[in-house]
């Protein structure tokens, strides 16, 4: 599985961005896809994922509601709607893929190289 994620950028507080993760070499419809952060210093952190056919999805909690994942099997692709961003989600930003939520949250076998996000204030 090859994972490309794309998306990232400056962005003011309070604004919005949409990152995308492209997945090839394996059907994306069978696998869990999601999204990991890490920022200089701290180890890299869950922040959403979702199943194959989109049924289960998870977030950190601190996401509370502010980011969005999903998926669109036809276009190979997973997305992560950020809004109301705020500086302390200044971080890469890394999409992973594993066969389960389960294993992909614990573990992923998949990794792809991250989009930088910086939240200005």
């Amino acid at each position: 599985v090859q994972l490309q994620a794309s998306g990232g950028g400056l962005v003011q507080a309070g604004g919005s961005l949409r990152l995308s993760c492209a997945v090839s070499g394996r059907t994306i419809s069978s696998v869990a896809v999601g999204w990991f952060r890490q920022t200089p210093g701290k180890e890299r952190e869950f922040v959403a994922a979702i199943d194959w056919g989109g049924n289960s999805i998870h977030y950190a909690d601190f996401v509370k509601g502010r980011l969005t994942i999903s998926r669109d099997n036809a276009k190979n692709t997973v997305y992560l709607q950020m809004t109301s961003l705020k500086p302390e989600d200044t971080a890469v930003y890394y999409c992973a893929a594993d066969r389960t939520i389960a294993v992909l949250t614990a573990t992923p076998g998949y990794w792809g190289q991250g989009t930088e996000v910086t939240v200005s204030s």
